[in-house]
């Protein structure tokens, strides 16, 4: 059965998503954790891995917010430029 644009868009999004948190993963698994020799990671370990996220997760957020505000403008620019030819 052939899926519809949605659910499409939804799959896309799905695979965006899984291939941010994976990317954030090892980032921060690679920075973080140096010590392989504990059961258990160390204080400092779990410190840096909830700065490295939360790190991120602003970073991510503050992408979006200029993406949006770029899309902003450029859907002005052309309403503007729309505006003038019907004139």
């Amino acid at each position: 059965m052939a899926q519809t644009q949605g659910q499409d868009i939804e799959v896309k999004q799905l695979k965006e998503f899984l291939g941010s948190y994976n990317r954030m993963t090892e980032l921060c698994f690679t920075d973080c954790v140096n010590d392989f020799t504990a059961r258990k990671p160390s204080d400092a370990e779990v410190k840096c891995s909830h700065l490295c996220l939360e790190k991120f997760l602003k970073m991510s957020q503050r992408v979006t917010n200029r993406f949006q505000e770029y899309q902003m403008q450029q859907n002005e620019g052309l309403l503007a430029a729309q505006s003038k030819l019907t004139r």
